[in-house]
């Protein structure tokens, strides 16, 4: 029987990242993924495939709406070529899971593909082409999350579909019908309304990107509908029906009277659920929640003193980079470090066009927190840079301590927000305030000028460009 360190069952984001830092740090690693793939649901599924599509779908609405505003003409109709696209998309996830693969033979790490379940909470059976059994002194569960539906949604995985049938659909849809307006549901409806479809979202509360600052919300609401998508908020779904080719979703709207939506696809993107299905945590003595989440201390220790879990099954935001520094926080402790995670700093994107971005509290946690701030913000439309590129939607928005100038959040909706976050980030890890952002040299023309000047008016409405 072959013995480990420590052996990290998932290899996504967070299983992949632990167990290099594990093996950096000395440690016999060990890494245990179902799938014949290794990177999870973000490489596979999730964060790499969308994007992938959203830049190719792009590429396709800047050639028929844009180009020729540019000086740039094509004679001849521009045709969108579904098969390739998604073939291009699997290119993608190829060259990246395949990336996985080596880094962990580059760093020793021994792979076992199968279903990793606990014997006790040091013996690990794997269900494979052979069932193998490993042991290990100490084990990371790195299993991650599946997509949700609601109880009465049917999904054949045809018509009525997660994200994961939607990467991959053999045709465009005519009306696409999303369940669901936070991110994922966002970004893949986007990306087929780009390619021709008719999208309509349905969203049970008020406001799309709920869990954002309402602004962000507010902003990035008027652009999609600017972009002919036909926003359903507050609307409970209660009936999803495929009947042929068709769907029918029937909801009722604020007033309680019920609307009835007809498309041929339908995607169900209503957040996603920690994945244990199999593992048989009990027999190892770790504990999971009501919710279905692995229970675990500010160590990210389980109820078994050797076993700890990290990403999207344990509590807090579902993130790909969240999961990254769970894994490297895991390893250094086992290592005997002191590392920390500060969870206030890590940033949320939405990789809609414009792209929207936020790291710290948003004005309404600040308000029911009784914290006194101030706010900067700035328009992306008064940006030279904006201009050039013809990205004018958007604003960035930074609130401040009102006593000490401290940032407090950053909120930015934009061209290149998802990239731009990071300037906050750094800020706030410092503990930065709209004065030093105010008076560090931002290179012209860039986006980034916005942070600058929303740092100018939290400061006193000292903003330059407007």
């Amino acid at each position: 029987m072959n013995s480990y360190d420590v052996a990290i069952i998932g290899s996504g984001p967070g299983g992949y990242v632990a167990a290099i830092r594990c093996a950096q740090l000395g440690m016999k690693t060990a890494i245990i993924e179902k799938y014949a793939t290794l990177g999870g649901t973000c490489l596979n599924v999730g964060c790499i495939p969308s994007k992938a599509l959203l830049d190719s779908s792009h590429h396709y609405e800047d050639a028929i709406k844009h180009f020729e505003e540019h000086g740039i003409e094509i004679p001849g109709d521009i045709k969108v070529n579904l098969e390739k696209m998604i073939a291009r998309k699997q290119s993608v996830v190829d060259q990246t899971t395949g990336g996985i693969d080596f880094l962990m033979k580059k760093n020793n790490i021994d792979v076992y593909q199968g279903l990793g379940r606990f014997k006790d909470a040091t013996h690990i059976m794997i269900s494979g082409e052979e069932s193998i059994e490993i042991e290990a002194k100490n084990t990371i569960i790195a299993t991650g999350s599946k997509p949700s539906s609601l109880p009465f949604i049917k999904l054949d995985k045809e018509r009525i579909v997660t994200s994961t049938e939607a990467l991959k659909l053999k045709e465009i849809p005519k009306h696409l019908i999303v369940i669901g307006g936070g991110a994922i549901g966002l970004e893949l409806g986007q990306v087929y309304k780009r390619l021709g479809a008719e999208v309509s979202v349905i969203e049970f509360m008020d406001r799309v990107i709920p869990t954002m600052d309402a602004g962000l919300s507010k902003e990035l609401n008027k652009v999609l509908k600017k972009q002919k998508f036909k926003i359903n908020t507050s609307h409970k779904v209660k009936s999803v029906e495929r009947v042929g080719d068709e769907v029918i979703v029937k909801a009722d709207d604020k007033k309680g009277n019920e609307v009835e939506f007809k498309g041929d696809y339908c995607l169900v993107s209503v957040g996603r659920r920690p994945y244990t299905d199999g593992l048989n945590a009990e027999a190892a003595g770790v504990t999971l929640t009501e919710r279905g989440q692995i229970e675990v201390n500010d160590q990210l220790q389980t109820s078994a003193k050797n076993i700890y879990a990290i990403g999207d099954v344990v509590k807090g935001a579902m993130l790909a980079h969240k999961a990254e520094e769970e894994g490297v926080f895991v390893a250094e402790t086992l290592a005997g470090q002191k590392p920390h995670i500060d969870y206030n700093l890590i940033p949320g994107v939405v990789y809609t066009w414009p792209e929207v971005a936020a790291v710290g509290k948003t004005e309404e946690q600040l308000k029911e927190a009784d914290v006194a701030y101030k706010t900067g913000s700035f328009p992306m439309r008064a940006l030279g840079r904006s201009r050039a590129s013809m990205d004018l939607d958007g604003f960035v928005k930074i609130l401040a301590d009102k006593a000490t100038d401290e940032i407090l959040g950053v909120h930015m909706i934009g061209a290149r927000a998802a990239d731009m976050i990071a300037e906050a980030v750094v800020a706030m890890e410092y503990r930065a305030s709209a004065e030093d952002i105010s008076r560090m040299s931002h290179a012209h023309p860039t986006y980034t000028e916005a942070i600058k000047e929303a740092a100018l008016a939290a400061t006193g409405d000292r903003a330059l460009h407007i």
